[in-house]
């Protein structure tokens, strides 16, 4: 059974807290690393996909050709990159 991945459980999971107001620069660091491994050890493609989108909004995301051998998941990626950088 997949157990879904909520925005704000990823948020305390990783910094210990849903917002990231006064979070203190080792947590976000310390967090970031922590989603690195768990990134690199997920099995399920959506998982690692939430993952990574995350990664992707803190500036800290693997380059897609490293990180989805897929490339479905690739297309995916992009056009999530795209969505938001149209959002600015």
């Amino acid at each position: 059974m997949t157990v879904p991945m909520d925005f704000q459980d990823l948020l305390v999971r990783y910094f210990g807290q849903a917002d990231f107001e006064g979070l203190p620069s080792a947590a976000l660091t310390a967090g970031v690393e922590r989603m690195h491994v768990d990134f690199g050890l997920e099995k399920n493609a959506g998982r690692r996909f939430a993952l990574w989108t995350l990664m992707y909004m803190l500036g800290s995301a693997p380059d897609l050709d490293v990180a989805f051998e897929d490339a479905a998941d690739r297309d995916a990626a992009r056009d999530f990159m795209d969505m938001v950088d149209k959002m600015g």
